[in-house]
């Protein structure tokens, strides 16, 4: 199978640069450039491409622009090339809800530094997003991107004893749009502290947190060094490093940022939140894989069942990319298999 490509930026350098790292790979072909919104739109309709990469600020027709046309005219995968600093943080969450699949960060800086290891995230991205099915996943999300009323909440159950005491969430590619399926479905006193691990960068973690808080009637932050997890509070995982918990003092569960954890590959790491999980709440804790690539979470969430924990797993007709959710079903360790519309109900009858 031969991807293709479809690049959009108003540099040369960068469509270059793309060109020449996608086009290295025998399975990527890079069937045309735009330099501009209006191009791409145009090329887009015009090249049927399978997959198009768009930069966010270009003349004309900026990206986000471009992407709504594109996602209600000819749906197709879209991945955004954005800035990694704030601004461009909430640009690349608007373009998210409208519709793009995932972002690639555009940080010149680092573009002849890390060569090589952008050229394979970059690779392994596209191809993994354009073999995944997504041009009917596109189809959908475009559907799903279009206004709509707000999410129904839905009300927390009474047991008793909890049979959960904490709910952690580990995704990546795709899962800001499913997180925003779960959490602004779960009602303001809801009885267990949630934490949530999602592949960001540094500048993208904390406007995602506060976004995530406007939608919502739980309160959701981004995490601090040292802050006790609280029951009805979302703790976002930062960008800058891994999150975990531990119990300093007591019985007090408390949060900790490591930014030297070299052995795991992705950052924020699923699979060291989870392994602290496993440890602080062994046979009390709801693990929730949701979408992404790679197997990110497989470890850790292992680690959360052989305690006694639970996991639930999205399904790979409701993934952006069936990679984190696949290992774990592989593995054997999944209790429940659900669609992202179903998680939230799910979520609140386990606690």
């Amino acid at each position: 199978m031969t991807v293709n490509v479809l690049i959009v930026d108003d540099s040369a350098f960068m469509r270059n640069a793309l060109t020449t790292m996608l086009g290295s790979d025998p399975e990527i072909k890079v069937i045309g450039t735009a330099r501009d919104g209006v191009e791409a739109v145009e090329k887009t309709a015009l090249l049927k491409p399978d997959i198009v990469t768009m930069d966010v600020e270009m003349p004309r027709m900026d990206g986000l622009e471009a992407l709504r046309l594109i996602m209600d005219k000819t749906p197709v995968p879209v991945v955004m090339v954005s800035s990694l600093t704030t601004e461009g943080a909430h640009v690349t969450l608007d373009a998210l809800d409208h519709g793009a699949v995932d972002f690639i960060p555009k940080n010149l800086s680092e573009l002849s530094i890390n060569i090589v290891k952008i050229k394979a995230l970059l690779i392994d991205k596209v191809k993994q997003i354009a073999k995944s099915g997504m041009a009917r996943r596109a189809r959908r999300s475009a559907a799903a991107s279009r206004p709509a009323g707000k999410p129904r909440v839905l009300s927390a159950l009474s047991t008793g004893a909890r049979r959960v005491n904490v709910v952690a969430i580990g995704t990546s590619t795709g899962g800001p749009r499913a997180i925003q399926a779960i959490i602004p479905c779960l009602p303001k006193d809801f009885p267990v502290p949630i934490v949530i691990a999602q592949h960001m960068p540094p500048n993208f973690t904390k406007p995602f947190a506060e976004r995530l808080n406007q939608l919502s009637q739980i309160a959701v932050k981004e995490a601090e060094e040292g802050e006790p997890i609280k029951p009805g509070v979302v703790l976002v995982a930062p960008g800058r490093g891994h999150m975990r918990m531990s119990r300093p003092r007591g019985l007090e569960t408390v949060v900790n940022i490591s930014e030297n954890r070299e052995e795991f590959i992705y950052r924020p790491s699923v699979d060291y939140l989870m392994q602290s999980i496993a440890e602080c709440f062994p046979g009390r804790a709801l693990g929730v894989i949701l979408t992404g690539m790679g197997n990110d979470g497989v470890k850790g969430l292992t680690a959360l069942k052989q305690t006694g924990g639970r996991i639930f797993a999205q399904n790979e007709e409701t993934c952006v990319v069936y990679g984190m959710p696949r290992a774990v079903v592989d593995a054997g360790i999944a209790d429940k298999v659900l669609a992202i519309e179903e998680m939230a109900g799910e979520i609140i009858n386990a606690v």
